[in-house]
């Protein structure tokens, strides 16, 4: 018998107590779509929440293989401070890459493990309500000028209409939605899917939003380990902004976060993709992995 996996599922008991029948929704980054054993591994983890009463809704969106499809076609992109313009010919694309490719695929892997999945968009239902982003001004480092950035057919949340997904998650099954939205005249938008996923969490609120990304956790140097930063307030994060201490990428990070969790949600946490059993880890254990941010 093996005497320390009896022991890590007494360490987990109190938790599975405490989180059943509440909601996560869990967002995929990029790379957890698009490695395959990743995305079978992440699967397995989530299909465990659901099997133990936990209400699961997936997020994703897909942007490095709408880039990769973009560029097999010829298709010509454009990303101006790391937000991709959207033209018509791209928007086809994503609709194509988001609710076609990827949404099928993460169906698939959760059919594998019995879980009765539902694949939707954000258009379907109504659910994500959002508007055509307006032209902005950016300030060109290269060239020294400011230029007015029109991101064409790139929307922002207006409102997130949850009876749909409320609806599912009652019945027993598992909403994977892809990033993209609509207008009240059906225009259809591409979304970024971390801030689908960040008010979907409020809407529904969420005990917890788990965002999966390709580093494990937040850092105040990126490049030494020791800095991860394991759990902190919603207060201590805008300290960290405030004094400095946090910069550049951490900035927004944290900020997104600690607003998230002063919203009504639980708790906020950023994990990494690459590290196995890592959603088992930050929900399951005393010590967890990435980085939580709570009120």
């Amino acid at each position: 018998m093996n005497i320390d996996t009896l022991d890590i599922l007494r360490e987990a008991l109190p938790y599975i107590q405490r989180f059943a029948g509440k909601t996560f929704v869990i967002k995929f980054s990029g790379k957890a779509t698009e490695d395959r054993d990743v995305l079978a591994s992440l699967t397995e983890e989530i299909g465990l929440l659901h099997e133990v009463g936990i209400r699961v809704c997936v997020v994703h969106g897909g942007g490095k293989q709408l880039t990769e499809l973009a560029e097999r076609l010829g298709v010509v992109q454009r990303v101006v401070a790391g937000r991709r313009v959207t033209d018509d010919e791209t928007l086809e694309l994503a609709k194509m890459v988001f609710r076609g490719k990827i949404n099928t695929e993460i169906l698939s892997q959760f059919r594998r493990r019995g879980i009765h999945a539902v694949g939707l968009s954000g258009i379907d239902g109504g659910v994500v309500k959002a508007v055509r982003r307006q032209p902005k001004d950016h300030y060109n480092q290269k060239t020294g000028e400011t230029e007015t950035i029109d991101f064409g057919n790139v929307g922002d949340v207006v409102e997130i209409d949850a009876t749909l997904i409320e609806t599912i998650l009652d019945s027993g099954y598992l909403p994977v939605i892809s990033s993209l939205g609509a207008d009240d005249d059906g225009r259809i938008f591409n979304i970024n899917a971390d801030t689908i996923a960040a008010e979907m969490a409020v809407a529904l609120v969420a005990e917890k939003l788990v965002l999966i990304t390709d580093v494990n956790g937040i850092y105040l140097d990126a490049k030494d380990p020791e800095t991860k930063l394991s759990r902190l307030t919603a207060d201590e994060a805008i300290d960290l902004i405030n004094s400095g201490r946090a910069s550049d990428g951490m900035v927004p990070k944290l900020e997104n976060l600690a607003d998230i969790v002063r919203r009504g949600v639980g708790s906020a946490h950023v994990i990494g993709c690459s590290v196995r059993n890592s959603i088992l880890a930050e929900v399951f254990t005393d010590e967890g992995t990435g980085t939580m941010v709570v009120k």
